[in-house]
């Protein structure tokens, strides 16, 4: 049975997985998981919260499977559901912040500083995750087609239809974001 499910398409997975079939759940998760991840991890730069935030968003999809459209493509409805768990995840972190922020000062002291250290900023990891970070702190009108056309390999039209706006209007975002990103990163 798994392997006569590789060869469906995600809709029909879709539907197998409203009905209950957890290997169909499954096949969606194999197929989309990776992907899914990496938009997650550079919407939000941290390995470890992006696995809760992905995870969050699969299980969001497959509570919402019964409202899914069959005629739209699985995976941009998939990448949809994903940058709203990101949103999500930033409302909750600019509390966290906030909470942090408002604790007496003698709680302060035990926060642990997040700057890397001078060792680790010279690697190529050290990079990559100021990289990430830089991605992480532009606005989402600008990350967003940004991550989907550059990180996620989407077409102009794909990045568009996902987030709603006009082919120019991603080109023109893409462009601002990268040119902001020249400039956070060369402030580094």
């Amino acid at each position: 049975m798994t392997g006569q499910l590789t060869e469906l398409e995600d809709q029909d997975l879709a539907s197998l997985a409203i009905g209950g079939n957890q290997t169909a759940c499954s096949e969606l998760v194999r197929r989309h998981r990776d992907w899914v991840y990496r938009l997650v991890r550079a919407q939000i730069g941290d390995a470890d919260e992006s696995l809760d935030v992905t995870q969050g968003a699969f299980i969001a999809a497959f509570g919402a499977l019964d409202r899914f459209d069959r005629a739209r493509p699985f995976k941009q409805w998939l990448a949809r559901i994903a940058l709203n768990k990101c949103k999500d995840w930033r409302r909750r972190a600019l509390v966290r912040r906030f909470m942090l922020a408002a604790a007496p000062l003698t709680e302060a002291e035990e926060v642990a500083d997040p700057a890397p250290g001078a060792d680790i900023a010279a690697s190529d990891r050290s990079e990559l995750k100021v990289t990430l970070k830089a991605i992480s702190e532009l606005p989402a009108s600008l990350r967003e087609p940004l991550i989907l056309r550059t990180i996620d390999a989407h077409t102009q039209a794909e990045t568009a239809q996902i987030l709603g706006l006009s082919e120019k209007a991603v080109e023109a975002r893409v462009y601002r974001a990268r040119a902001r990103l020249m400039d956070k990163l060369k402030k580094i």
